[in-house]
């Protein structure tokens, strides 16, 4: 079930913008954690909630807690070209 994201923050339009510019990479898993660069993103919180409310995906399918290219989803990109 998708949630809905009613206030994304300045920090999560960033984690937004790091996966529209390919840096980010999404663990396949209920709670998909966010990599930056290689780098463990520090609100998973964040991450989460993005993820949940649709914004945000793994790419492709992969063993379960290995991490994925991350991608927008349209509804990620639509919210991304109006921030």
């Amino acid at each position: 079930m998708t949630s809905t994201v009613t206030t994304v923050t300045r920090r999560g339009i960033s984690m937004l913008r790091a996966v529209a510019a390919g840096r980010g990479r999404l663990t396949c898993s209920c709670e998909p954690d966010l990599f930056v660069d290689g780098l463990p993103c520090s609100d998973q919180f964040t991450a989460h909630a993005l993820a949940h409310a649709g914004l945000l995906r793994a790419s492709e399918p992969g063993p379960l807690g290995q991490p994925v290219p991350a991608v927008l989803t349209p509804a990620g990109e639509a919210l991304l070209a109006a921030a």
